[in-house]
């Protein structure tokens, strides 16, 4: 619609000028008739208005949605939908869309150059990357280190996140494995940045550490990772990332955070099947869930033993105290294995570390924070007393409270020794 000061300072001017009727219309991109009527009516007619009893977006709920999405909110569209209709508002998505639209503005820019989209068939591609999610942990007091493991099909746009406090390869690997799990097979290539945890850089080069190559052998799945500053080819799982931040996360932040990692990691597991892979997907016009049923058929099947992605290393126990050190603090063991190599084993993100030793348990600790002091168990502390106390000496030990062990005889006290002739055998003494 042309407004009245569009009117004056095009359509009026042109006709000052000498222009037909016709020519203002190919100009302006109206009809004809419409230009003419406006000539002869004075301008275009004034934008309709909707009476406020009428509208569907009226004052309590223009006053709600002002609420949700006032600075620092970050809310989009969909989540102020989705909050208002639990609240008992009946009106339509783009009625909420064209309020918050008109109070900020809109959310997307134009691109400053062309893209094409990749397609994939069915099973060829998986796409995975991390998130820092820090920020969030702090917020809701989890922790000061927070991540978000995010891996999608691209075919069925399946998406998978899963919550985590490192970007090493071991929970790369077992955010890989879960999403493999939840998809219920795995693609032919899994395809990310040049992370450092699973390869090495050197120019256009990528090559992968000897764990990833072992990891992909055994799933029979190929890695691939993308050249630098070229994020656009894994864009199915950047954009994800995106709704993220903007709507999972800043409903939470506004409805109520999460008060561990397990709740978010739940919270995250309801809120993609709901919101995104039980909902028609933008771009494929289907449901992603629909689309798995489909793609799994062209996924290969998970083997029959689940890769082993705890840590496992070894560990030598200390010659004189049963500790061995672990990520920065030391932990006990049964003295009996002192001075031996042990076996450590932590799962990912399970908080346990279990120490073997010939085949038998010998320690099993909650994982303490780097720096903590000696974590003992009160089983090895009283065996390791036991044995230093053994080592001591009779003579120091007390029967009574003040009363000390009377000292055994001496075994030389019984001989008698002669008195050495010293002027004999050094000569004179005068």
């Amino acid at each position: 619609m042309m407004t009245q000061e569009e009117y004056v300072h095009r359509v009026l001017e042109l006709k000052r000028q000498g222009w037909s009727v016709t020519e203002i219309a190919a100009e302006v991109g109206y009809h004809r008739a419409t230009v003419s009527k406006w000539l002869k009516q004075g301008g275009p007619p004034p934008k309709r208005a909707v009476n406020r009893d009428v509208r569907v977006i009226d004052d309590r709920w223009a006053k709600r949605v002002d609420e949700l999405i006032a600075p620092p909110s970050k809310l989009l569209s969909t989540s102020v939908f989705e909050i208002i209709s639990a609240e008992g508002f009946t009106g339509s998505y783009p009625s909420v869309v064209r309020q918050v639209r008109a109070r900020r503005g809109p959310r997307f820019r134009v691109a400053p150059q062309v893209s094409v989209p990749i397609e994939t068939g069915p099973g060829e591609e998986a796409q995975f990357d991390f998130s820092d999610c820090s920020a969030r942990g702090r917020q809701f007091g989890i922790g000061d280190t927070l991540w978000c493991f995010g891996s999608v099909l691209c075919w069925s746009r399946h998406l998978f996140w899963w919550f985590t406090t490192s970007v090493d390869r071991e929970h790369t690997m077992e955010g890989l494995l879960r999403h493999f799990e939840a998809a219920g097979g795995i693609p032919k290539v899994a395809r990310t940045d040049r992370m450092g945890a699973l390869g090495t850089s050197q120019g256009k080069r990528f090559t992968l550490h000897a764990p990833t190559l072992d990891f992909a052998s055994h799933h029979g799945v190929e890695i691939k990772a993308c050249q630098a500053r070229d994020a656009k080819r894994k864009g199915k799982i950047e954009r994800p990332f995106y709704g993220l931040e903007a709507s999972f996360l800043e409903e939470l932040a506004v409805l109520g955070p999460p008060s561990s990692l397990s709740e978010l990691n739940a919270a995250s597991a309801r809120w993609l099947s709901e919101r995104v892979n039980g909902r028609v997907h933008a771009t494929t016009k289907e449901v992603p869930a629909e689309r798995l049923d489909i793609e799994r058929r062209f996924l290969s099947p998970l083997p029959r033993r689940r890769y082993d992605t705890a840590y496992a290393e070894p560990r030598r126990v200390h010659l004189a105290v049963p500790l061995i050190y672990w990520k920065g603090v030391r932990y006990s063991v049964d003295p009996s294995c002192i001075g031996q190599k042990v076996a450590c084993r932590e799962e990912v993100d399970a908080g346990d570390l279990t120490i073997t030793w010939a085949a038998r348990d010998v320690g099993r600790h909650q994982i303490a924070p780097p720096g903590s002091p000696e974590v003992w168990d009160p089983i090895h502390r009283k065996a390791a007393e036991a044995a230093a106390l053994g080592r001591t000496r009779p003579a120091l030990r007390l029967v009574g409270p003040d009363k000390p062990t009377p000292r055994p005889p001496d075994p030389y006290a019984e001989f008698d020794v002669e008195t050495p002739d010293l002027a004999y055998r050094y000569g004179s003494l005068s």
